[in-house]
């Protein structure tokens, strides 16, 4: 690694060079990414519902509407001029290019279920054609041309199609909105721990560097692989948040180099040797850490996990190559427009204190002449704060994460409250090898058994509709496509918000019906049924691969077998607040004004707690690694293990902290989204990053390090010797 960092201070105008020619095919590479990667991947592969649901799009052409049209007028729905304009439109829509079905209150003979309580509004159910790609880029070609005035009808969108849009359209919004807080923000922060103006702007350049890479992998992964348009917001912050953390790091050890008097080249080569080398180690741990999301098989899990490893080499891969040439161009002017001699004369660098016992060395002595009762203090109030996720419930986005001034949102609350059933929302009962016409009278007892399942409001079927068991007319929409062949299916309509307990508990009551031949059930409440018992599946392997990774790379780093287990244990109760916050917060509703508003549903969003977990288990390791690796170098040098971790802290705490400011203010400005996921995201990893940079290793490490002395660096006679053949020592 010394080596590497003398060759790169000798060919320095080289790298810059080739990283100024990457930048500019990279930049119009990477820059429309947003518009190429896709809009779902929550959806199990080879569930139940999603079985259900590819049957109902490639056999049958029919299933769950769309896109949900709300036609309004004062008039009534049932006066001529409104039925005349309410006809055309569906018609329109009917024939419109990559429409399957078109049908309305107005179409089918005036279906009572599509007609609001109040007599004025009606429904328009329109379902697309193709995956969910294809159905987005309809969409957004015809609700343009159908939403506002038409006649006598005020028209608005709503449905899961227009639901999405609206998320995605925010999303982005909301990554432009954070990129123009964070940018000023981070150059602040950089300049109070550097002082320096050059050396502030280096760690905010590799920010970019690592931003603009992490674009064209996204577009390049999108060529191979299914990628969520979402990863989009969580990498551009992991990757301005590590690489300027990395920075801070390799900077900070550079300007330590020279002011104990090495020549640049050596200092930059010994800065790549400790620093450099850390920052490696401590990626590798983080990408770990984020590969645990690859055992889920919904690719928006999957595609945090591809762009969180993409961002985080890159991050790494700028600090450790790109940056020590900068420094080597820039040499000892990195200390150039010093600000801090604005106000005050005779000003010193970070890098001339190292060796005065300062704030964090005081804490640690002071923490390590008493660990047990800190200890015991600290992890007590952790647990506290993390009790009410013991009663967290989880459910899926819809349209309540978006602001209540979103059309998609206020559409939904108008089926809410002017509609009794979820006709946007059924449930789909899939019978793929029954034939229909031989079978028609089990299919009818059937149909007609289910739709007396309390919360069945209706049931449509080809053999007609049924509710509370007696057969009704006119057919319901879904009947409307139904066709003769092998299988059949009903729509089941109830009156029950489908991303609730209640909703999931249809779906098992559906389930677990007698039916006349193999079922399948489909629809919103199916699929965060499937995912839920996919994720408890999943989750155990990831949590393994996570233990297992942070305990064999923590040993090759150390040699010890007790640190990787404390390690885990601390990085456990640093995460308890931040877990117990998004129930207290999020799920019932307290402190909106301190984290702006947002539709409390009494649900998190199921994705969320496992996304955050991953990344913040990665950012807290992050910082264990740094700390680690200044205590190791103090403890091989005096054998004193009080005094190597007080020194380690003391060198160490500044930076950790002041890397910690920066992830956190790059996470809180999601603090600022309309969305309330990417507001719980952005508030809870923020929270994460400060309780762990503080309390943890201002704390818990000291305490727990002095409880255990010199048994910290012990292993096992094996492990010894395969530390000493394997291991990651200098």
């Amino acid at each position: 690694m010394a080596a590497l960092g003398r060759w790169l201070a000798r060919r320095r105008l080289l790298v810059l060079l080739v990283t100024a020619a990457a930048l500019v095919v990279a930049v119009p590479f990477g820059s429309d990414v947003e518009s190429r990667l896709s809009e779902g991947g929550i959806t199990v592969p080879a569930s139940e519902s999603a079985r259900a649901d590819e049957l109902l799009n490639t056999r049958f052409e029919s299933g769950s509407p769309h896109l949900v049209f709300i036609a309004a007028s004062e008039a009534g729905v049932d006066s001529p001029e409104v039925r005349e304009e309410a006809v055309a439109l569906t018609e329109r829509l009917a024939g419109a290019r990559g429409v399957v079905q078109a049908a309305s209150y107005w179409t089918l003979d005036k279906a009572p279920a599509l007609r609001s309580k109040d007599g004025r509004t009606g429904l328009v159910m329109v379902r697309l054609a193709g995956d969910e790609d294809e159905i987005r880029k309809t969409a957004a070609r015809i609700v343009p041309d159908v939403v506002g005035e038409r006649g006598p009808l005020k028209v608005t969108a709503t449905g899961v199609t227009a639901v999405r849009m609206e998320i995605e359209k925010r999303s982005e919004e909301d990554l432009n909105k954070a990129e123009l807080l964070t940018g000023p923000l981070v150059l602040i922060i950089l300049l109070l721990v550097f002082g320096s103006v050059v050396a502030a702007s280096t760690p905010l350049a590799v920010g970019i560097l690592a931003v603009i890479g992490s674009f064209v992998v996204l577009r390049l992964l999108d060529m191979v692989v299914q990628v969520s348009v979402f990863s989009v917001n969580i990498t551009t912050a992991l990757g301005l948040g590590l690489a300027v953390d990395y920075s801070l790091f390799i900077v900070t050890r550079y300007r330590e180099e020279l002011a104990h008097g090495r020549t640049v080249h050596a200092a930059i080569g010994e800065s790549v040797r400790t620093a450099g080398r850390t920052v490696l180690f401590s990626a590798l741990t983080v990408a770990l850490s984020l590969s645990a999301m690859l055992v889920f098989p919904m690719y928006h899990l999957r595609s945090f996990a591809y762009s969180g490893i993409a961002v985080v080499v890159l991050a790494a891969l700028g600090s450790v190559i790109v940056l020590p040439a900068l420094l080597a161009v820039l040499g000892h002017r990195v200390d150039s427009l010093d600000v801090r001699r604005l106000f005050r004369r005779n000003a010193t660098t970070t890098a001339a204190r190292t060796d005065t016992a300062g704030f964090w060395h005081r804490l640690a002595m002071a923490v390590m002449r008493r660990p047990l009762p800190f200890a015991l203090t600290i992890a007590a109030v952790l647990v506290a704060l993390g009790l009410p996720f013991m009663r967290a419930e989880f459910g899926d986005s819809d349209d309540r994460v978006l602001p209540a001034s979103s059309p998609a949102y206020q559409g939904a609350q108008v089926l809410r409250e002017e509609f009794d059933n979820r006709e946007g929302s059924p449930l789909n009962v899939v019978l793929p090898d029954i034939d229909p016409v031989s079978s028609s009278g089990e299919v009818a007892d059937y149909a007609q058994e289910l739709s007396t399942v309390p919360g069945i409001t209706r049931v449509d079927a080809l053999t007609g509709s049924y509710s509370e068991g007696i057969r009704i007319a006119p057919p319901g929409p879904a009947s409307e496509r139904f066709e003769a062949g092998k299988g059949t299916w009903l729509s089941v309509v109830s009156d029950t918000e489908p991303y609730s307990e209640r909703g999931m508990e249809l779906v098992e009551t559906l389930r677990a019906q007698p039916a006349p031949d193999t079922v399948l059930v489909g629809g919103q409440a199916a699929l965060l049924v499937d995912s839920k018992a996919t994720l408890a599946d999943k989750l155990p392997w990831a949590l393994g691969i996570i233990a297992l990774s942070t305990l064999v790379l923590l040993f090759l780093f150390t040699g010890s077998l007790l640190i990787p287990l404390k390690a885990i244990v601390l990085n456990l109760l640093s995460l308890t607040a931040t877990f117990g916050a998004m129930v207290y917060v999020f799920q019932d509703g307290h402190l909106r004004w301190l984290v702006g508003d947002f539709t409390v549903t009494g649900m998190l969003d199921i994705d969320t707690p496992v996304l955050m977990f991953c990344v913040a288990f990665g950012l807290s390791m992050d910082y264990e690694v740094f700390l680690l690796s200044r205590i190791k170098e103090e403890y091989r040098r005096t054998g004193d293990n009080v005094s190597a971790v007080a020194w380690g802290l003391e060198r160490t705490g500044r930076l950790v902290t002041a890397a910690a400011a920066l992830v956190a203010t790059v996470l809180l400005a999601f603090a600022t989204s309309s969305l309330t996921p990417l507001k719980l995201l952005g508030i809870g990893l923020a929270l994460a990053v400060i309780v762990d940079a503080t309390l943890v290793r201002g704390i818990l490490v000291p305490a727990f390090m002095r409880l255990a002395g010199r048994a910290n660096w012990w292993a096992p006679r094996p492990l010894a010797r395969l530390h000493q053949r394997i291991g990651l020592d200098d």
